[in-house]
This record gives structure tokens, C-alpha cells and sequence, in this order.
């Protein structure tokens, strides 16, 4: 090769140039090596200090407890604003009146309608009495006939008994009268038999026949009576049947008249009840006139304002942020995250409006956060396709800010295991998630067999 440069290496004074004499002189590559090495052994001794694996994420200021959480006032009727008695920003006790509204409805117009259906309930109340007499009245009415039904079923059975004493009489006396119209007969054959001899006369035998004649009239009519008595008999029967049938009657339509007047009575017992419903409702609905606070708290809005607006129903009219408050974080983790969250882990936090220096791996070294516990995690996604992490404050480390209020924001990292930096460095280079294994879920053993 020609040297053909003018500058050569060569023909240079080193004398006259410091930094070459420097960079020329032997002991300067010692000192860099030296101190090659010695950042090597930084490096190296960096590498197995230990890192504590987080989940980083944003949240916000929440309460755990759902009466804490802010809240509107509605109304529960509808009516046109009369008077307010509270501003925006006021801090007011439960039960202190908020606001006045009057009726729009045409059927609460008048201003005496409950004493009006007082006394319509008072009037259903008589009537109810009313028919508990009647009810009372059938009552001693059915007793009556029952009892009299008793003495003339009773009056009727001693009669028929006495038609059928009666034929029995008239039938032995039938029996004896028809005994001697045949004696009689007999005689008369016999006389008249002894008339043809010569050895009675004629006038006997006449006075036999006469005797026969009353014997058979007296039989005629002892037969005669005993049908009589026979159709008494019949008579004494159908007046028991007729009397008891009678009597049936007369107790079914009392019975009949006594269920007509309990009908009536339930009827107007139900529409006492309905009237008593019904004046319970209007005392609601007056009590409901005064909007009052459910409970302590701002009232931070109001919705609906000036005086004889209409509100309807239901509708919103200011919101009201509880004075007592039991403050929350909530945040949201990726799914991926998910098997790493356990009830009870470390949280560290920084919340908006404290500054604070924070070193994610060494989170004993931060300044300016706040501890935190894990409270609670979702078994679903929420919306966003993340999952929610409830964390409550943690007891053991300093409190909170007392002046955090609902709705702030908030980065939290979760804290999990702490591994060498070096394996950090090489977990997040191969986008590997953070380690799974802890007391709670250990690492599976090996089924490879022993050699």
C-alpha cells in the first residue's frame, strides 16, 4: 500500500497534541476495561435485586355500601311546585323539608275529602250492624220454627198414633158385629128349619129375623166406622208429612233471607274496607306533599326549579351526596389478569390531585401513595370487557385523604410476586404474563419419570 497521505501516522510529534498522548499511553486501555467491568458487575448485580410483579390500571373513587352512594330525590305523586326551602350546596339532616308541592288532580280537589269518606265509612259501619241484627233476628227466627216444627210434627205423629188406636178398636168391633150377624143368621136358619118341623112358630122366627136385620145394620156400620177410622189414619199421615214439609220450608226461606243478609253484610264489609283503603291513601297522598331528605347529605343539584312548575310522578327533582361515607376504589383488569387476583392482596394507589413518585417494582420506595386491600373481584366482565376490582383501604398502612371525595381517579397497581429484575426483563421481552404460582396455586408437579 502507498503511503501517499500527508498526515501520516508516522511523522506526527506527539508531543505537541495532549489527547494523543493520552489515548496513546497504555495505562488508558487498562482503565477502560476496568471500567467495562465494573459496569458489567453493576449490571449483573442489577439483575438479581429483586422486582415485585404488578397489574397497573385505572379507577375511580367509589362506596361500597349502596346507601352511600349518591342519590336523586323523586317525587312519589304528581303536583305543581308551591315553595323550596333549600339551595344548592346546603348540607341537610334527614326529614328536613326540601320542598312544597300542591294537588293537580281533580278527584283530591276537595279540601274535605277524607272527613267526606269518614263519614261514608261511618255509614257502612251502621249498615254492617244493621244487618248483624237481621243476621240475629233470622237467627232466633229459624230457633222458633224449629222448635214449633218439633211440638207440631210431634202433635201430628200422637194423632196419627190415635187413628191407627182407633181402627184397631173399630176393627174388633167390626169383627164382633160381623160374629153376630152370623149368629143371627144361623138362628134364623135354625128357626125357620124347626118352623118347617111344626116346632116354632111363625113369630119367633120373625122376631129371629129381626134380630138378624139389627145384627147385620150394626156390622154395616161398625165396617162403616172402620173405614172412617182407616181415612183418618191417611189424614193423621199426610198432615205429619205436610206439617214437617211446612215447616222445611219456613226454615229454608229464613235460612235463605239469613244468607241474603250475611251476602249483604260481607258486601258492605268489603266496601268498608275499600273506603278505609282508600282514606289511608288520601292521608299518604297528603303526607306526600312535603318532600323531605331521606337521609344527611349535600344536596348537590337541583333538577327541577321555580315556583308552580309541574312535576310529574316519579320525577327527579334534586340529587343528594351522603355527608357519611365509607370510600372504595374500583378498577378494571384485563382477562388475562384475572386468575391472579385474590381476595386480600396489596394495593398500592395514587390518587388525582397527590402527587407522588412512584417506582412500580419497588413499591416500598414510592412516595406518595396509599395502601390499599383487595376487596372484591367480579365472576363476570362488565361492559367493557374487563373485569372489576373492588379495594377497600387498607388498615395497616397509612389512611386515606380525608378530603377524597366520590368520583376521583385513581392509578392502582396491584402488587403479586417478587422475582429477580433479570427474569422481569426477560419475562416482558417474551411477552409472557406475570408468575401464576404462589401458596394459593402451586406449581404443578412433573409427570416425567425418574430415570
Amino acid at each position: 500500500m502507498l503511503n501517499s497521505s500527508p498526515n501520516n501516522p508516522s511523522s506526527i510529534d506527539g508531543k505537541q497534541y495532549v489527547s494523543y498522548q493520552e489515548v496513546a499511553q497504555e495505562c488508558s486501555t487498562r482503565r477502560l476495561r476496568r471500567g467495562l467491568y465494573v459496569i458489567g458487575l453493576i449490571f449483573l448485580v442489577i439483575m438479581f435485586l429483586p422486582w415485585t410483579q404488578n397489574i397497573r390500571s385505572k379507577g375511580e373513587i367509589i362506596t361500597l355500601r349502596p346507601e352511600q352512594k349518591p342519590q336523586t330525590i323523586n317525587t312519589i305523586i304528581g303536583g305543581k311546585i308551591v315553595k323550596w326551602y333549600v339551595k344548592e350546596g346546603d348540607l341537610i339532616k334527614k326529614g328536613d323539608t326540601i320542598l312544597v308541592i300542591s294537588e293537580i288532580k281533580d278527584g283530591y280537589f276537595d279540601p274535605k275529602l277524607i272527613d267526606r269518606t269518614q263519614n261514608q265509612i261511618d255509614n257502612k259501619e251502621q249498615s254492617v250492624v244493621a244487618y248483624e241484627q237481621k243476621i240475629n233476628s233470622l237467627d232466633q227466627r229459624v230457633d222458633a220454627l224449629i222448635e214449633n216444627s218439633k211440638l207440631k210434627i210431634q202433635q201430628a205423629q200422637i194423632k196419627y198414633r190415635q187413628a191407627r188406636l182407633k181402627i184397631t178398636t173399630d176393627s174388633t168391633e167390626f169383627e164382633a158385629a160381623k160374629l153376630n150377624f152370623n149368629i143371627a143368621k144361623d138362628q134364623v136358619n135354625r128357626f125357620e128349619k124347626l118352623l118347617l118341623k111344626g116346632l116354632k112358630s111363625e113369630t119367633e122366627v120373625e122376631t129371629r129375623r129381626l134380630a138378624m136385620q139389627r145384627a147385620q145394620a150394626s156390622m154395616v156400620t161398625a165396617q162403616q166406622k172402620l173405614l172412617q177410622s182407616r181415612n183418618d189414619l191417611i189424614d193423621a199421615q199426610v198432615e205429619v208429612s205436610s206439617t214437617n214439609a211446612k215447616f222445611r220450608d219456613e226454615i229454608a226461606k229464613a235460612e235463605s233471607e239469613k244468607m241474603s243478609a250475611m251476602s249483604d253484610m260481607y258486601e258492605t264489609e268489603v266496601e268498608v274496607t275499600k273506603l278505609q283503603s282508600q282514606i289511608s291513601g288520601y292521608s299518604v297522598r297528603s303526607g306526600n306533599y312535603t318532600i323531605t331528605a331521606p337521609q344527611d347529605g349535600y344536596l348537590t343539584k337541583i333538577l327541577s326549579s321555580g315556583i308552580g312548575e309541574t312535576v310529574k310522578e316519579g320525577q327527579e327533582i334534586a340529587t343528594i351526596m351522603p355527608s357519611n361515607f365509607d370510600l372504595a376504589v374500583a378498577m378494571y383488569v384485563r382477562p388475562m389478569d384475572y386468575p391472579l387476583l385474590k381476595k386480600g392482596q396489596k394495593v398500592r394507589m395514587q390518587f388525582d390531585g397527590w402527587p407522588a413518585i412512584i417506582f412500580s417494582g419497588w413499591p416500598n420506595n414510592s412516595y406518595g401513595t396509599f395502601g390499599g386491600v383487595v376487596y372484591a373481584v367480579d365472576n363476570f366482565t362488565s361492559e367493557n370487557g374487563m373485569f372489576r376490582v373492588l379495594i377497600g383501604p387498607d388498615k395497616n398502612d397509612h389512611p386515606w385523604p380525608s378530603s377524597l371525595r366520590v368520583g376521583g381517579g385513581v392509578n392502582a397497581m396491584i402488587l403479586l410476586n417478587d422475582v429477580p429484575i433479570g427474569y422481569e426483563i426477560w419475562r416482558n421481552i417474551n411477552g409472557f404474563p406475570p408468575d401464576f404460582y404462589g401458596k394459593d396455586n402451586p406449581k404443578p408437579k412433573s409427570n416425567k419419570p425418574k430415570s
